[in-house]
């Protein structure tokens, strides 16, 4: 079975920042699912639905600076748009796009949580 990422979760300090920070930039969508402040990420639509993502409050303080283990990278239309729009509400861009030939452009973002996040405009969108 080859390995291929199914969820996503994503853990924060500020669940109301972080969700209206993903709401704004991607467009997500937020169910209540579970105990108070856990929720279920539609990251799609029903022609496009994307995988399952969840958020909650992070169970253990992040402690100094650098990555968070995971570096996910959400496929979007436009980069430089989600660029604007992660500066705009108070994320942090810690790459500016680069091109990667026959891939796309992608950049590298610390959400207001100081999550590491990717966003990749494809040249072919990736297999689901």
């Amino acid at each position: 079975m080859p390995a291929n990422l199914a969820s996503f979760a994503i853990h924060v300090d500020d669940i109301d920042r972080a969700r209206a920070f993903y709401e704004a930039v991607f467009g997500w969508e937020f169910e209540p699912w579970g105990p108070p402040g856990f929720y279920l990420i539609h990251t799609g639509d029903e022609s496009s639905p994307g995988i399952q993502g969840l958020m909650h409050k992070r169970q253990v303080p992040r402690t100094g600076t650098g990555l968070n283990g995971v570096e996910p990278s959400f496929a979007v239309d436009d980069v430089d748009a989600i660029a604007a729009l992660v500066t705009a509400n108070g994320g942090t861009i810690t790459m500016s796009k680069a091109v990667i030939p026959t891939v796309g452009a992608l950049i590298r973002f610390l959400d207001p949580e100081g999550n590491d996040i990717g966003a990749m405009a494809y040249e072919t969108p990736p297999h689901t």
